[in-house]
């Protein structure tokens, strides 16, 4: 088992971050904050999806008024997202928010920041400081001459020092970028300097496949290296997409322990069933299962019954046919063509057991 960095933890409406708490997924969503019924429906679904902690953008009054309707209809913690305007942040914190996302620095003065940090003691809300590559301060770029770890490690350690000098310690950290390197070492470097909790991702990731690829390396390997207490894979596609792709991330890693584990081979020259398609249709068919249980789908007989004994359910083909494994014994030898709706028939039987 991998050793955790010790942070501090944090409580986020229901949900502990930090210190001993389980590495916790987040999202964010794409509707409009001031549409309250699709918000809603959006979040309501994330949540189901397996989503921890949820942020909206706060961009204007109307949606910070949206929150207050948003979070007395939902479960999971909400955090308000909020640029430039402290009232936005007060408001928010009034509306039944359980958490902040801010620059400290870019709310204004520091009777500004005082205010809000205030609000949000006086609430239990934590404030998670965000930093990216992106939106650096000038000063620091002209220090650095270009974006870097130092430097974006440099704003997050400036943001901090403003709540900590009105004796706020409620804090979070994120230090994102779209450079995979870049946000590793910028992690690296914050992770030595504080024992706040970090909130890790690769900003601006892209699309759902290199996306997924370009956070799986960064998370994974912070998480691997013990860095890292609550994540979110950010991709240019539907939010249930981020959080599936965060969960599969901690279950490769061992942080999850929940759901299908899912195995089946690249194929050869041996595989005589379609396999690929079979997989695809078995995996689809499960995404949303909740049951703990290891599934094999594997091609020939070479791996397959290896593997598939090692399940709790699985498949090993043949020409045109395979095996259907149960707990290490065969269960009988199906047609190609059945094989799919075989597998499911003894899936579900095992669930209900």
């Amino acid at each position: 088992m991998i050793d955790r960095i010790k942070t501090r933890k944090l409580k986020v409406g229901n949900v502990f971050v930090g210190g001993d708490s389980r590495i916790s997924v987040q999202s964010m969503t794409n509707t409009d904050t001031r549409n309250i019924e699709k918000t809603v429906e959006q979040i309501k679904k994330l949540e189901l999806a397996g989503c921890d902690i949820i942020r909206c953008a706060v961009p204007d009054v109307e949606a910070c008024d949206a929150l207050k309707s948003i979070t007395s209809q939902i479960s999971i913690p909400l955090v308000a997202d909020i640029h430039f305007d402290y009232n936005l942040a007060l408001g928010s914190i009034k509306n039944g928010v359980s958490a902040l996302r801010i620059n400290p620095g870019n709310i204004g003065s520091i009777e500004r920041v005082k205010l809000v940090a205030e609000a949000a003691r006086d609430k239990g809300i934590p404030i998670r400081i965000g930093v990216n590559s992106g939106s650096l301060e000038k000063e620091i770029l002209t220090k650095y001459g270009k974006v870097c770890p130092e430097a974006l490690v440099e704003s997050a350690l400036k943001h901090v020092e403003i709540l900590e000098s009105i004796n706020y310690r409620d804090i979070a950290i994120s230090i994102k970028s779209s450079n995979v390197m870049q946000m590793i070492e910028s992690y690296r470097l914050i992770s030595k300097k504080v024992d706040y909790p970090l909130h890790i991702g690769v900003t601006e990731s892209g699309t759902s496949w290199r996306g997924t690829i370009k956070s799986s390396v960064g998370i994974g390997t912070l998480l691997c290296e013990g860095i890292g207490d609550t994540i979110r894979v950010s991709l240019t596609d539907d939010p249930i997409e981020e959080v599936k792709v965060g969960r599969e991330i901690l279950k490769s890693i061992g942080f999850l322990n929940e759901g299908i584990e899912f195995i089946s081979c690249p194929t050869c020259g041996r595989t005589q069933i379609d396999m690929i398609n079979i997989a695809k249709q078995v995996e689809e068919r499960l995404s949303d299962s909740p049951k703990k249980i290891k599934v094999a789908v594997m091609g020939c007989a070479v791996n397959g019954p290896g593997e598939a004994r090692e399940a709790d359910i699985g498949i090993a083909g043949g020409k045109g046919e395979g095996l259907l494994f149960r707990k290490g014994k065969i269960i009988r030898k199906v047609a190609e063509k059945d094989l799919v709706e075989e597998l499911m028939k003894e899936i579900e039987l095992l669930e209900n057991e």
